[in-house]
């Protein structure tokens, strides 16, 4: 079957250059060869005097013959002949003027002419040329003519050595010198450390490894969350060991040529071969470990079959020095992935996402890059920052860093704690606005109360325990809640609370969470009624379906039967417990908001007045409010 590849394969052979050249060369004196036809001798006088042809009106009894070359070019010759005259006259008008003689002096004046014909014009070539017949004149006229057939061919000749657009891949090659950073920028994660150590310690003492019988390429699959440093480590680990980094992107392997990827990575590995040892990168390379047979279509899956033969490395002793280093954001816990694409890599490093300690000890090292008196290092509490951003990566807490920079560039500020505050959400929240809904008073009570609401269920478990308002406020992650319109999310008010780090969320804690969605929409329906509920309760009530779907059928988390029905395809879902389940935690959240009817009027004017409160401010008025009706009432004597 003919292919690109082998055409191209056949044209690096100088042989075939060759034999092509011959034929190309013999075809052009064919096609340039013409029989000679004998030219007329007549002395020419070419032209541009327009005036000789008006004065043909007056010559008509004289006049010979007149002919009219090429009329419907840009340039028309009028070519005529005076009797007793040996002279032949060549008069070269614009187009634009053609017609204007043509009607207003030949036919008004009724002078005979004719086009002249093919074999005048073969006999009489010199008619049409012009007076610069120089070698210069004739190639650039060769070239007007044949641009575009210059063009195709110089097009066809660059596809035949490059390939498609697209078939190829853009890899950046980086010497150890040029690969900046080391080890301890990976701040914590000390366990992803140790195992790149022991990588290293692999590469370098492949001869102990050979004794255990080891001596396959040591392939590394990098797996974890976007922004946690896989990028990085490639560099790290290519500048310890002193060897060359060839980068490339796995997306970009798919061409949509047939055959394009397979190609790409063949092109790769000489380029890394041709380097003796050498690491190739391959960011973003999920889809390569999907399994294969999926599709009808055989050619679906050469990329993959290509990278499984380049990764053993039992081909030759070629690419021996060569490491394969791939980055994903998924693994094969959370994704089917192909099972022989899996054992191909003998090493695994799986990355997380920094805890509360390592979260602060990274903003402490971003912040120390920055100048003297830019960080008001004392008002500053970097545990505090670090527990408001939890399940962020290293590289969304540098974002937050930068944002700190901006904001106190722009109001002539140093980072303080508030300060990174107001840069955590802005960074994860956007922009927010007054404006939208600072003259719709109604509305505003509406989100003022729809937001105390959800407030009020996030310390509700905690209040009926019997706290006391400031173990609440030491346990909450609640941070502010306000009535300002969020774009980027489309709310007109929000509650803003720290994230975790549990992702193991126990059945009482989900219920938890469910019942603080709808803590917003019973709050409207206590104060409105049950035919007041508004539409701003949309998104809350997405999550809690998607919360309750997840604890009815696919955990089972209310039956002793622990299945997973999503995956029973002639099965419905059980919607009658989702919504029993639904019903009785929203009658509960009913009920219980109840309780706070008065602190939430109040806190309400207050909401509405300020547009936003803080922790500290509605801890404060909550305890002004408890004080209040502690205090015993005063009599007062009459005299």
């Amino acid at each position: 079957m003919f292919t690109l590849h082998k055409l191209q394969t056949a044209l690096r052979n100088n042989y075939v250059r060759a034999i092509l050249l011959l034929i190309a060369v013999g075809i052009a004196v064919i096609v340039g060869w013409r029989k000679e036809v004998p030219q007329d001798t007549s002395p020419l006088l070419r032209t541009q005097d327009i005036s000789l042809i008006t004065a043909l009106a007056g010559q008509r009894d004289k006049l010979e013959y007149l002919l009219i070359a090429a009329p419907l070019s840009e340039a028309p010759r009028y070519i005529f002949k005076l009797k007793g005259d040996p002279l032949l006259r060549v008069v070269k008008v614009p187009s634009t003027s053609h017609l204007s003689l043509e009607r207003e002096v030949l036919l008004r004046n009724n002078i005979p002419y004719a086009i002249a014909r093919e074999d005048y014009l073969a006999s009489h070539k010199a008619v049409l040329v012009d007076e610069d017949n120089s070698a210069t004149a004739r190639a650039g006229a060769f070239l007007k003519r044949h641009a575009i057939d210059i063009l195709l061919v110089c097009v066809v000749l660059f596809l035949l050595r490059h390939g498609l657009p697209g078939s190829g891949i853009n890899a950046t090659v980086l010497n150890p010198d040029q690969l900046t950073g080391s080890m301890d920028d990976l701040i914590g994660m000390e366990d992803i450390k140790q195992e790149v150590l022991h990588l290293e310690d692999m590469i370098r003492n492949r001869a102990v490894y050979r004794e255990h019988d080891i001596d396959k390429p040591f392939n590394v699959m990098l797996t974890g969350p976007a922004g946690t440093g896989k990028t990085k480590l490639a560099g790290y680990l290519a500048k310890r060991l002193d060897i060359p980094l060839i980068q490339a992107s796995g997306s970009a392997l798919e061409s949509g040529y047939i055959g394009g990827g397979s190609k790409a990575l063949h092109a790769l590995h000489r380029k890394a071969c041709a380097r003796g040892s050498c690491i190739i990168f391959l960011d973003e390379a999920q889809g390569l470990f999907m399994p294969r047979g999926r599709g009808e279509k055989k050619w679906e899956d050469d990329t993959a079959n290509t990278l499984l033969g380049l990764l053993d490395g039992v081909r030759s002793d070629k690419g021996a020095g060569v490491i394969w280093v791939v980055a994903s954001n998924f693994d094969d816990a959370s994704t089917k992935m192909d099972e022989a694409m899996l054992r191909r890599f003998s090493v695994k490093i799986n990355f997380r996402l920094p805890n509360k300690n390592e979260r602060s000890e990274l903003l402490r090292s971003f912040l120390a890059r920055k100048a003297d008196g830019c960080v008001d290092w004392d008002n500053l509490k970097l545990d505090h920052v670090a527990e408001i951003t939890a399940n962020l990566s290293p590289a969304l807490l540098q974002t937050v860093v930068e944002r700190a920079s901006m904001i106190a560039i722009q109001e002539n500020k140093v980072i303080n704690t508030d300060l990174m505050f107001r840069a955590f959400e802005r960074a994860t929240i956007g922009l927010t606005d007054r404006a939208t809904t600072a003259e719709k008073t109604r509305q505003r009570e509406r989100v003022a109360l729809h937001e105390l609401g959800h407030f009020f269920m996030q310390i509700d478990p905690w209040l009926r325990e019997g706290m006391t308002l400031a173990e609440v406020k030491e346990r909450s992650p609640f941070l502010k809640i306000s009535t300002e319109s969020v774009s980027k999310l489309g709310a007109l008010g929000y509650v803003l609370s720290a994230s975790d780090d549990v992702a193991l969320r126990t059945l009482e804690e989900l219920e938890r969470d469910v019942i603080q969605l709808y803590g917003g929409v019973a709050a409207e329906e206590l104060f409105y009624g049950a035919r007041g509920i508004s539409v701003g309760s949309q998104n809350d009530i997405q999550k809690a379906t998607s919360m309750l779907d997840m604890m009815v059928n696919q955990l089972s988390m209310y039956s002793r039967s622990k299945l997973d029905y999503t995956q029973f395809k002639h099965k419905d879902t059980d919607l009658d417990q989702v919504q029993a389940k639904s019903d009785e935690l929203y009658t509960y959240t009913l009920q219980a908001i109840a309780d706070y009817r008065e602190q939430i009027l109040e806190l309400k004017d207050v909401l509405m007045d300020q547009y936003v409160l803080s922790k500290d401010a509605i801890f404060g008025l909550l305890e002004e409010q408890q004080q209040r009706q502690a205090r015993p009432p005063v009599l007062v004597a009459l005299a």
